[in-house]
């Protein structure tokens, strides 16, 4: 099995679908969010566009230490920069995975703040879970956009939006 090969088609097949979701932003929301403990729609949507950046990042590093270097969103404030981060974010992606080969996967990787441990696992699972937080955090933005009444796009058949 070449596990390469599968990330960089689940990579695609994930990018059109937060593509579609991603431009259905207004950019009069960005700073909308529905609950007082949640994100607003530009630190979530922000996060969505970035997170196949975590792609090259566990490939090319042994983890990553937020004492070192804190994390610092990009600020986009218009949904064409929006899209425009998930393109480059999702070529580094695609650049890195091209080079990598299966025995590339296997190392741990460790996402720490200093001394305090988050997570130790192989760069194999590391990418899993990237590709996963894009859809978790892609389907939170669907709720959001459901409450702003923004209609939804299909994911992996039709929305209730486009069912008719």
């Amino acid at each position: 099995m070449n596990l390469i090969k599968n990330f960089l088609k689940e990579l695609e097949s994930e990018a059109q679908i937060t593509k579609k979701m991603l431009s259905r932003i207004p950019d009069d929301k960005f700073g909308w969010k529905p609950h007082v403990k949640s994100m607003d729609i530009k630190t979530l949507a922000t996060h969505i566009a970035e997170l196949p950046g975590w792609v090259g990042m566990t490939l090319n590093t042994d983890g990553l230490d937020f004492a070192i270097h804190p994390y610092s969103p990009p600020d986009v404030s218009k949904t064409s920069a929006l899209l425009e981060l998930l393109e480059t974010s999702l070529e580094d992606a695609r650049t890195n995975l091209a080079k990598a080969e299966d025995k590339d996967l296997i190392p741990d990787w460790t996402l720490r703040t200093g001394d305090m441990i988050h997570v130790v696992s192989s760069k194999e699972d590391m990418i899993r879970m990237t590709l996963s937080q894009i859809i978790h955090h892609r389907a939170q933005l669907g709720v959001y956009l459901r409450l702003l009444n923004i209609p939804i796009p299909g994911s992996y058949g039709p929305s209730a939006d486009e069912a008719n």
